[in-house]
């Protein structure tokens, strides 16, 4: 816990959370484990680096940290006389480092003071020594606000500082830093705070400042501040206030314009069951109530994640970040939605929150990706749906469920209607049987395997076929095949793979070498050239025909249609070939 007696700011005024309890010492950080270790190692060894990074999102202590750093380097006791990550009492100048006060420890905020001219003053002054510390140290927060000036002017002095001086740098944006400067620094990655980690803080901060609150209000703010103590604390100070001493996740729903996650949850039910009607009515009630459009939304997302992470990663349901009803409910979606469904619905949440956030009305936005969501989440793809159809397996639209006879679903062979399947919820979901292999027709002829590939539109595939593939044999589940040098390597791979999709069997799939050319057949392209090639000079030997090439040089047939010839005269005889003028040439 952070050691308060530090500061010595007027007892009497008001100190938000965030500052109050602001870590003193490398004990206090939360969740940087990783980051105190390696610091302790370099000063137990006097590997003290010259300069040091520190990056993360906002709120994690990265200004902190290096305050803390900044005090270790300076810390001066009667018994330590050298720097110390261990500080268990106030050093000599802890006190003034903490509050930002020390004439040996410069904070300079790069977001207002980018320019050449404030880093010409960093270089001048530190040729200078400490006044009264051991270290002069200078912090520069947000350093990927300086300018491009600025940096060159201080990499010279950064890759070879006074030995009095070290430089720390924070930064939220560690992709704009110069590599030229990264290379010069030791660089920490702060991590976000996990869940689990803040809550037991925040219980603790609470315990201190005699506050009751629910432990689902916990979570709630837990998850808001998106692992930023700072953030999660501020919110926590809202929360109280709200709640007039005490934090309530009703309370803390109502503040932050935060959706109840249970109700978030039953959102879902209704909407991935087809039952739009109803989820549009509760998304009403709690946009009325004080939720967030995007709010819903995200937390939906967020929902749909954890069901697909249940689905694929059943020890997820230990994750204490979860609640019991999260952990029960995801848990019994995860048995009934198909992953595809799930990983569609979050595509399609993910688009919407976007469209929501760019909206002028983004309630009217948000219904509309709901809408979206129900009559789009499972849907089958294209290659499913022909499978269904020729194997007979239907499936009912989502939110068609008709009454069935004899008060049951049928169940005669391939065409058994898919009973729905209901949660202990009441909630009905209708996922499609995968179809029998048996039931799938198989490809009798090269001819219809490449028809099969265009019934199921994998032109890339058909085309291959047409064009580069010529046949040595086939026979059902076994074809041997002569590849063209323009063709894929992995083109025998694919069909393997395809086959097995639409026929639902193994096909043994050859690919001969060294037969003779006259034993193989023209690919599909080349019949299908030579058969026009053919056509075309039957057309052009036609007289008619050739009176007009004749009487246009250079003319040639670029496409041949068959026209609808009338039927002649019943008491007609033989047809005459039509005759042409000179008008009509």
């Amino acid at each position: 816990m952070a050691d308060t007696s530090v500061t010595s700011e007027n007892s009497g005024a008001y100190r938000v959370l965030a500052r109050k309890y602001r870590p003193q010492r490398f004990e206090d950080l939360i969740g940087q484990e990783a980051m105190v270790k390696t610091l302790s190692n370099a000063f137990s060894t006097g590997r003290i680096h010259q300069a040091y990074i520190f990056t993360g999102v906002r709120g994690v202590g990265k200004t902190t940290t290096a305050r803390i750093l900044a005090r270790a380097l300076n810390y001066e006791t009667a018994e330590v006389h050298g720097p110390s990550i261990a500080m268990p009492t106030l050093g000599e100048h802890c006190q003034a480092i903490m509050e930002s006060r020390h004439v040996d420890v410069i904070e300079m905020d790069a977001a207002s003071n980018t320019s050449i001219n404030n880093i010409r003053e960093i270089i001048e002054a530190a040729r200078y020594k400490p006044v009264s510390a051991r270290t002069k140290v200078y912090i520069i927060d947000e350093v990927h606000m300086l300018s491009n000036a600025a940096f060159n002017g201080l990499l010279k002095t950064l890759e070879e500082p006074p030995p009095h001086v070290k430089f720390l740098f924070a930064t939220t944006e560690i992709r704009k830093v110069p590599v030229t400067v990264l290379s010069r620094c030791q660089r920490f990655d702060l991590r976000r705070i996990e869940i689990p980690a803040m809550v037991a803080y925040l219980e603790t901060i609470l315990a201190q400042e005699n506050v009751k609150a629910e432990a689902e209000a916990l979570q709630l703010i837990a998850r808001a501040s998106e692992g930023s103590m700072r953030d999660a604390l501020s919110l926590l100070d809202q929360a109280i206030s709200h709640g007039a001493g005490d934090v309530k996740a009703a309370d803390v729903r109502d503040s932050l314009g935060l959706a109840d996650r249970t109700r978030v949850i039953d959102l879902f039910e209704k909407v991935m069951s087809g039952n739009i009607a109803e989820g549009l009515q509760d998304f009403d009630r709690q946009h009325f109530e004080g939720a967030d459009p995007l709010a819903i939304l995200t937390d939906l997302g967020e929902f749909i994640h954890v069901v697909t992470r249940l689905k694929l990663v059943p020890d997820a349901a230990k994750d204490p970040g979860l609640s019991q009803t999260e952990r029960e409910r995801g848990l019994a979606f995860a048995k009934m939605i198909p992953i595809r469904a799930l990983t569609m619905a979050w595509q399609i949440v993910l688009k919407g929150l976007g469209e929501v956030q760019a909206a002028a009305r983004p309630k009217i936005a948000a219904e509309m990706v709901l809408v979206r969501l129900a009559y789009a989440a499972d849907l089958p793809g294209p290659g499913e749906i022909i499978r269904d159809l020729k194997s007979g397996a239907y499936s009912m639209p989502q939110g068609a469920a008709p009454a069935l006879p004899n008060g049951g679903p049928q169940a005669s062979g391939n065409n058994a209607l898919q009973p729905r399947i209901v949660s202990d919820q009441g909630a009905a979901f209708a996922p499609r049987m995968a179809p029998q292999a048996s039931s799938l027709p198989q490809p009798q002829s090269f001819p219809e395997l490449v028809a099969l590939a265009a019934e199921n539109r994998d032109i890339t595939l058909r085309t291959a076929l047409e064009r580069d593939v010529r046949v040595v044999s086939f026979e059902v589940g076994r074809i041997e095949i002569a590849l063209l040098e323009r063709a894929e390597r992995d083109l025998p791979n694919r069909l393997f793979r395809a086959l097995k999709d639409w026929t639902g069997q193994n096909w043994g799939v050859t690919v001969a070498k060294d037969v003779a050319p006259e034993a193989l057949t023209p690919t599909i392209h080349e019949e299908a050239e030579a058969a026009r090639t053919e056509e075309a000079n039957t057309i052009a030997a036609h007289p008619a025909v050739r009176a007009v090439l004749e009487r246009f040089p250079g003319a040639q047939i670029v496409k041949i249609e068959e026209a609808a010839i009338p039927e002649a005269p019943l008491d007609s005889g033989e047809p005459e070939e039509p005759e042409f003028s000179d008008e009509d040439l």
